[in-house]
């Protein structure tokens, strides 16, 4: 017999739940980034704790200043705060790009392949773009 010790307050989920959960914070945070993009991106307003006021249409700042809950929506802002930290540009393309990874990853999950496949998948691929 084993014995778990839970927060009271957890959240406990089974492997599907918690694995769409985090599909479905990836998307979400797509979403919210998404009108963004271009051009014609639309003008976001963010209202801070102290009521002031923000309007942008950058991602990074964005992306700083949302309180952001699910660990691996906190996972992703970092990555694309990172790339914006490292060349300047990309912070709304690197969430847009990994919402969409986790789009596909999901159809091909709901059709029965293993998670684990899918990140073979994408090591192969990194290693072809690469060369390593």
């Amino acid at each position: 017999m084993s014995l778990r010790v839970l927060n009271p307050n957890a959240e406990v989920l089974n492997k599907s739940a918690a694995l769409h959960m985090n599909i479905n914070a990836a998307k979400g945070l797509q979403d919210v980034l998404k009108t963004n993009l271009g051009p014609k991106g639309t003008i976001k307003m963010l209202v801070g704790g102290a009521g002031d006021i923000k309007l942008t249409k950058d991602g990074n700042t964005l992306l700083k200043e949302m309180q952001i809950q699910n660990p691996t929506a906190i996972m992703i802002a970092r990555t694309a705060v990172a790339q914006d930290d490292i060349s300047g540009d990309g912070t709304t393309s690197t969430v847009l790009f990994i919402g969409e990874l986790m789009k596909q990853s999901e159809r091909y999950i709901d059709e029965g392949m293993h998670p684990r496949v899918l990140v073979d998948g994408f090591e192969i691929a990194k290693k072809q773009r690469f060369n390593y």
